[in-house]
């Protein structure tokens, strides 16, 4: 494989987005829902619930954000 199209294969997967998570409440995997939480100099904080029932399932810090910039400034 090319140089290039290495490099292009990694920046292909160095985000996820969850679309489904496991909920401890709920007892199985779960559609979420993703907020942001908090703009905060390392990154945008952002925090995933559960669909139903609105519990906490997991959180990111995105570092390539588009509210990042604002602190960077």
């Amino acid at each position: 494989m090319p140089a290039d199209r290495r490099g292009q294969r990694k920046a292909d997967f160095e985000q996820f987005e969850a679309t489904e998570l496991y909920c401890s409440e709920c007892g199985r995997a779960v559609p979420v829902r993703k907020s942001l939480l908090l703009i905060l100099p390392e990154g945008d904080k952002y925090e995933y619930r559960c669909q139903y029932c609105g519990a906490k399932v997991g959180d990111k810090i995105d570092r390539s954000g588009q509210f990042h910039g604002i602190l960077k400034g």
